[in-house]
């Protein structure tokens, strides 16, 4: 199974968007890793919200990417706020344990 997932930083008051077969470890590399990228410039990461896709990877891949194309705050925010969602995003399954 694949997730989208979406990291905030507390520090830089900044969100991440990814995906993954494995959202915990995700975040933990996210946290953690030895290279110098995005993510370990604003640490620490917590997990915001985390969405089951499908045991496709080409269809996780484009979910995220028409994710980060929106470049919009408020529709990352709408997603961890388990807004109703449409379109390409109709079929995102929240992962119960992040829930309130």
């Amino acid at each position: 199974m694949y997730y989208l997932y979406i990291l905030y930083s507390e520090t830089s008051d900044l969100y991440y968007v990814g995906y993954t077969n494995d959202y915990e470890r995700r975040l933990i590399e996210h946290n953690t890793s030895d290279k110098n990228t995005f993510t370990s410039k604003h640490r620490p990461w917590e997990l915001a919200a985390a969405f089951s896709i499908s045991d496709n990877e080409a269809e996780a891949m484009m979910i995220e990417k028409f994710i980060k194309k929106q470049k919009s705050r408020k529709f990352l925010e709408a997603l961890i706020n388990a807004k109703e969602m449409t379109g390409i995003l109709a079929q995102l399954v929240r992962v119960p344990k992040l829930r309130d």
